[in-house]
């Protein structure tokens, strides 16, 4: 019987591959030693999900050999545009709100990415700049992990707008919160931090069927904690529901909520985790935050399941000096690698956004 560790790719939720990644100076075992030093179970009883941020799977693997990827995009009116190789360090933060991405879509020809914007360091539409891909050579964890094992080319979202719903989407699958799934969340808050513990009057925007069109309400939507959801949330169930209906043990490493953490971590706006006992024992705080995995892994305690969000220096969101996301997820492929947990457990590495 094969038995492997598993790593799941997934850019702009649109890459999957399962196995280990290589930082320099750390031996790690390759898929055939693995399965030849395999002694556990044949299932799999422990789950990492590793979140990066605002990367589309072209703009990591666009010519990934083998891969459903592709050099060219569309750009209405103008044709065809290459797409250039830049690094993964960059200026711009290409838009990537529900507006944007209703610019992209562009009513299904998939050609309007040149009229979004790049954020305060990039004034003005994007033009050809957004038509990119990143150089391989500067994220070859990346390309190491899905030469390996599986890269899932044809994966992708459910909600279309920033950080804030794809976050829900993580922990949840979806971003309704009504009775009948006619109204969901999207963009952002209207104030920050992002959850319960925003400021008053801070609202949520949302997207609405009323039976015949989708409408974009802006901040049409409720407070961001779900106790003042309708009917207190009931109808906003989580992972973390079933996973607590079934006692399985689950964490949430996460940096400071008064850091980045105040906008990537979804369960601020869950009202049963964010004002109960779990905000506690199942969020990880100083001094190690997000850190604590490697703890855990060492001393034997990961949890069954693990959602574990990066600082933004760690997270390959598009800004002057993010880099260190191909070695941060790498020295998390290797911990676990070198430890007993590496034929019980798969990794799915994400990239939050279609896009930005």
């Amino acid at each position: 019987m094969l038995r492997i560790g598993a790593l799941t790719l997934c850019a702009g939720l649109a890459a999957c591959s399962s196995g280990i990644t290589n930082v320099p100076g750390t031996p790690i075992p390759s898929r055939d030693q693995a399965a030849q030093g395999s002694s556990a179970s044949k299932y799999i009883s422990h789950v990492i999900i590793m979140v990066q941020e605002n990367r589309s799977f072209d703009d990591l693997f666009a010519t990934f050999p083998g891969a459903d990827g592709t050099r060219w995009g569309k750009y209405e009116h103008r044709g065809p545009v290459r797409l250039q190789k830049v690094n993964l360090v960059g200026t711009c933060d290409w838009g990537h709100s529900y507006g944007a991405f209703l610019k992209d879509y562009n009513h299904g020809k998939m050609n309007g990415f040149g009229f979004e914007g790049g954020g305060p360091r990039c004034p003005g539409l994007a033009g050809t700049k957004v038509y990119q891909y990143v150089d391989p050579a500067q994220i070859a964890p990346y390309w190491d992990v899905a030469s390996q094992y599986v890269l899932a080319d044809h994966t992708f979202q459910t909600e279309g707008s920033g950080s804030f719903t794809s976050h829900q989407d993580l922990i949840r699958g979806a971003t309704t919160y009504d009775k009948f799934a006619e109204k969901s969340l999207v963009d952002f808050p209207t104030s920050r931090p992002w959850g319960c513990n925003a400021p008053s009057g801070t609202r949520t925007s949302r997207l609405y069927w009323n039976g015949k069109t989708l409408l974009h309400q802006y901040g049409f939507g409720p407070f961001p904690c779900t106790k003042y959801f309708p009917y207190r949330g009931r109808y906003y169930s989580t992972l973390r529901d079933v996973l607590d209906a079934k006692g399985v043990l689950w964490k949430y490493y996460t940096p400071s909520i008064h850091g980045v953490g105040s906008l990537w971590n979804a369960f601020d706006l869950v009202a049963a985790v964010r004002y109960g006992p779990e905000w506690v024992n199942n969020f990880p705080g100083k001094p190690n935050f997000q850190n604590q995995i490697f703890y855990d892994i060492s001393n034997g305690s990961l949890p069954a399941v693990s959602w574990l969000i990066p600082d933004d220096k760690d997270s390959d969101h598009p800004g002057p000096s993010n880099d260190d996301g191909p070695s941060w997820v790498a020295s998390v492929v290797n911990a676990v690698g070198q430890s007993s947990y590496w034929d019980s457990t798969a990794i799915v590495v994400v990239w939050d956004d279609w896009g930005g």
